[in-house]
């Protein structure tokens, strides 16, 4: 399993970014697909998850009505449109594999590396 983000990098509040994630080795379109985000000195944070097909999607509070996410199954790719950036969006983003059982407890079994994003003005 590889999952490679891009797409990260220093934005002014109030800006947009569109992360991305390469995904391969194993069947993209068989898994809940997600993002997780770390800022400095704290621990993981759920941001978002979307179903197999691309139906159904679920936000964190903190995120809702100004993140997208959204998946290509042709190209095992995950996007994360992020508009109206916050300072405390500021963390290192992480692409995260959802197995179907363990998508009700937010529980990822594959994360990637991450892509740095930082809101300053």
């Amino acid at each position: 399993v590889q999952l490679v983000e891009s797409g990260g990098g220093m934005v002014q509040p109030g800006g947009s970014l569109r992360l991305s994630c390469a995904a391969s080795g194993f069947t993209f379109s068989s898994y809940f697909m997600g993002w997780v985000r770390q800022a400095p000195g704290k621990g993981p944070e759920w941001v978002s998850f979307i179903s197999t097909g691309g139906g159904n999607t679920y936000y964190a509070d903190a995120v809702k009505g100004r993140f997208t996410i959204s998946r290509d199954n042709a190209k095992s790719t995950l996007y994360l449109q992020m508009n109206s950036l916050r300072p405390e969006d500021t963390a290192l983003y992480h692409c995260a594999r959802y197995p179907r059982d363990w998508v009700r407890l937010k529980k990822y079994d594959y994360w990637g590396q991450g892509t740095q994003v930082t809101v300053s003005s």
